[in-house]
């Protein structure tokens, strides 16, 4: 039976390939529901058909998109007359109107979006402000004129729907066929309400059997539609009112202000306002793989494309389903989700399990049926043949189909699904979202887990700790925090250099509340610099008016450093500031601030202490950062489309502290009791790396924590003899990880969960058996490619997934053993009582008069003399 179960229903827990999916198909030739048995499981036909539809909609917005004529816009599917005004939008305010906004943007039609006014004049249309956006008691009025920013989904099932779907059950049906002819038959011959019983007793059970299986399934789908809504809900940044804030991705409106960063899904169709090395994936929509650039004079912006690279602001002009990304939704719906592993092994055990059942039955009505005819041929009645004959055999065949429902275990299967969506639901309110649901399963056979250290296993909270300028270390601590101490500690040229650098190189924004204090938003390393930067007494709007931006270069975790390329306003001078992992800007540094505040050169000597303050900063568990600038005097390096990299002096060392969370030193412990290996896979500095390890309990005295680098020029060899000891990887790159994953997936056989945050870990987040997306610093790109996305950013969160997983397999083992004991009980039982009566399902008495049939029913002329029958 294994090497059976194995041959046809063996699935991969990821990404199945096509043959496999039918091959298990095609083995359950025995189903008595398929609508049943099959519902939690991918429509292969449908889905086939989805793609195709799909495809055709991403050749239709490719041409539309790279041709880039309004006729040559296929969507629409007909030609349209020059756009009118509707009535209600003029009435409400307006002067354009939502097709002809979806139009502009879908076909990119750069004459009509000139001939409006460009960004601008879309603005005033639609009356909001570019700097202030919309204003909150507008939001319903643009709803009911420009649609929700919802797409148009199946309607639920009511739960008739699942009772009308029992119904379909072919052994159930012909139950109710005997029920009726029992019924007919039992009044025409026992009369009423004596030949009632028999059938009713059927009918009762079909009811209770009917309403049970369609109460679990309707339940079930409840879970199922919650948990689908909640993983489509993304948060986005807006500006309304004048204050950044972040709102659901379903409660944006045509006329809001988003702001785009690094991974960011574009979450309706729009225009740019403004941006800087905005690059934008539009592969989910016209399958193109070939990044595009998004600047003024190619300013349309896709709904369901993700940002690559830069950063931006958009206009949102179009939402829902007028939206290119609305009508592709509703294909990738259809077809449904891949079914677990766990599902197909239970559907390979139900088939089994219901052709042995039907052999039993099969056995069972030949025994009963040959019995009964050499009975009544020992009785010399083979030729008399009356109702009561009939009703017998048709009571004979309903006990064989009864076999077959109590032993065919058609809900095997759905007891995965019941006990998957119940882990779910569970995890749900333990902050972790499975996206998959195979996930569950997998991750509680993990041996693994590469985690990331940053908001992970530390806090996430950030603040700077310790900073080294002119020569000299300040810790930022007790008398030290106030602002007046602080400024006396820097020479007044070094403050405002490092105030500039603070404030103008930020990915981060300093805003005012509703309640008239400064919020920051970013990311935590973003926002602890703009807090020290505030602390030191700096203004930021201030600084960001001093200088024009030019060029801005974002942080990646594969440069590790953020750029920008400013024109200062006195005297027109251009600046580039940059910041970053400690070890690589130092490199890209020859000069130095020294005590006196001016720059001189970097010896070897200065940059051999300088790295000694770095790792002594790192030891203390601190995350470090160089802060540096350059004087850009030659012309070319202004034009060119990169920012000078080399020959920058530097300004400050800053130590970020960010403590463990607590908990996470225990969850570790958990994890390596249970057999799972924790490792880290961080882009800070090994030093760091290692403090937080141990802290954690992760780096034991024989682990091994090297750096990416050392790593990324290993032999094969050396991977093999590495691998199994490492504990720590540090500065490592995003293909860092995913080769680290591949490894131990491929060579060493584990099943491996790899948490990950931002876009470039999306591969690793792929190879994974289980992808673990961060929900407070995850990307939507990381997201996206995720079975799991851990809500919380906590590591203690990882293990619970892992519990729940475990927790899957002992449910549904325990399931197994209790639906295996009562069919084979049932099956056994039948069987045997039906052989055994043989004996005992005759009247041996001369002197009767009964058939038969009268026999077998307990007449009355048989009982009345005492004759023993069958019940």
């Amino acid at each position: 039976m294994e090497d059976y179960l194995r041959k046809n229903f063996a699935v991969e827990p990821k990404r199945p390939s096509e043959e496999a999916l039918r091959r298990w198909r095609s083995a359950v030739a025995l189903v008595k529901n398929r609508s049943r048995r099959f519902r939690m499981v991918a429509d292969l036909a449908k889905r086939a058909e989805a793609d195709r539809r799909r495809k055709i909609i991403q050749e239709k917005i490719r041409v539309a998109l790279y041709v880039q004529k309004a006729a040559l816009n296929f969507i629409d599917a007909g030609k349209q007359a020059e756009s009118k005004l509707p009535e209600d939008v003029r009435k409400a305010g307006f002067h354009i109107g939502a097709d002809e906004l979806a139009s502009i943007v879908r076909s990119h039609d750069m004459s009509s979006f000139e001939e409006h006014g460009g960004v601008e004049g879309l603005a005033k249309k639609v009356s909001v402000s570019l700097t202030n956006g919309v204003v909150p008691t507008d939001i319903s009025f643009r709803q009911n004129i420009y649609g929700n920013n919802k797409f148009d989904e199946k309607p639920a099932r009511s739960f008739w729907m699942f009772v009308w779907e029992a119904l379909h059950d072919l052994t159930l049906i012909i139950l109710i066929v005997c029920a009726v002819v029992s019924i007919g038959v039992g009044v025409a011959t026992e009369g009423w309400p004596g030949g009632l019983y028999d059938g009713l007793g059927i009918v009762l059970c079909i009811f209770l059997v009917v309403f049970v299986t369609a109460i679990s399934d309707y339940k079930q789908s409840l879970q199922f539609k919650d948990l689908d809504k909640e993983k489509k809900n993304i948060l986005v940044q807006v500006t309304r009112e004048g204050c950044r804030q972040k709102i659901s991705i379903y409660d944006l409106v045509v006329g809001d202000i988003v702001h785009l960063s690094i991974g960011d899904q574009v979450p309706a169709d729009g225009v740019l306002i403004s941006g800087y090395s905005l690059s934008i994936d539009e592969s989910s929509l016209s399958g193109e793989s070939e990044p595009v650039k998004v600047t003024q004079e190619r300013p349309f912006l896709l709904s369901g494309t993700k940002v690559q690279d830069g950063s931006g602001k958009m206009l949102v002009t179009t939402v829902g389903m007028r939206t290119e990304w609305g009508r592709l939704m509703v294909t990738l719906s259809e077809g449904g989700v891949d079914e677990t592993p766990l599902q197909v092994k239970l559907n390979g055990v139900a088939t089994v399990i219901g052709k042995i059942g039907l052999v039993f039955a099969v056995l069972t009505f030949l025994v009963l049926t040959i019995r009964f005819m050499v009975t009544k041929a020992q009785l010399g009645e083979i030729e008399k043949w009356g109702m009561s004959d009939v009703l017998v055999l048709l009571n004979f065949f309903a006990v064989a189909v009864t076999i077959i429902v109590v032993a065919v275990p058609e809900g095997l299967p759905l007891a995965v699904t019941l006990s998957l969506a119940f882990a779910m639901k569970k995890l749900m309110s333990d902050k972790a979202l499975v996206r998959h649901l195979s996930a569950c399963e997998t991750m509680g056979s993990a041996t693994c887990i590469c985690t990331d250290k940053t908001g992970t296993l530390t806090t996430n909270h950030m603040v700077v700790d310790k900073i080294w300028t002119c020569g000299r270390t300040i810790s930022i601590a007790g008398d030290n925090k106030r602002e007046d101490v602080l400024r006396s500690s820097i020479a007044g040229e070094v403050l405002d250099l490092l105030l500039q650098s603070i404030f103008q190189n930020t990915g981060a924004e300093v805003v005012k509340g509703k309640d008239g204090k400064n919020n920051i938003l970013g990311s935590p390393t973003e926002t602890a610099i703009l807090e020290f930067g505030l602390l030191l007494g700096g203004e930021f709007k201030k600084y960001r008016k001093e200088s024009t931006i030019l060029k801005v270069e974002p942080f990646n975790s594969e440069k590790k450093r953020m750029s920008v390329l400013v024109s200062l306003s006195n005297g027109g001078e251009n600046r580039a500031f940059c910041k970053g992992a400690s070890e690589i800007i130092l490199e890209s540094c020859n000069k130095v601030i020294n005590v006196d505040g001016k720059a001189e050169h970097l010896s070897k000597e200065q940059k051999k202490y300088i790295t000694d303050v770095i790792n002594g900063f790192a030891c203390e568990a601190l995350r470090t950062l160089c802060l540096a600038f350059k004087d850009v005097k030659d012309t070319s390096d202004v034009h060119s489309d990169s920012i000078p990299q080399e020959n920058y002096t530097l300004i400050a060392v800053i130590g970020i502290k960010d403590p463990v969370r607590p908990g996470v030193r225990q969850a570790v412990e958990t994890c390596l009791s249970a057999g799972i290996k924790v490792r880290i896979v961080t882009g800070d500095n090994i030093n760091t790396a290692k403090a937080i390890a141990r802290e954690c309990g992760i780096l034991t005295e024989n682990g091994l924590a090297i750096e990416g680098p050392e790593f990324r020029d290993m032999s094969p060899r050396q991977m093999e003899e590495t691998i199994p000891k490492l504990q720590v990887l540090a500065r490592s790159l995003p293909l860092d990880k995913h080769k680290l994953v591949t490894y131990l997936r491929k060579e060493f056989k584990e099943v491996v969960a790899v948490t990950g945050d931002g876009t470039n870990d999306a591969p690793a987040l792929h190879e994974a058996d289980i992808g673990l997306a961060m929900g407070i610093a995850g990307t939507e790109v990381a997201k996206e490619n995720a079975d799991v996305i851990i809500m919380d950013d906590n590591f203690a969160t990882i293990q619970n997934v892992a519990r729940w997983g475990r927790a899957v397999y002992i449910n549904i083992q325990k399931f197994v053993q209790f639906q295996l004991t009562v069919n084979i009980v049932a099956l056994m039982l039948n069987f045997v009582s039906a052989c055994i009566s043989v004996i005992f399902r005759f009247c041996p008495s001369d002197g009767c008069s009964a058939t038969l049939g009268e026999h077998d029913h307990g007449h009355s002329r048989c009982i009345g003399i005492g004759h023993r029958t069958s019940s």
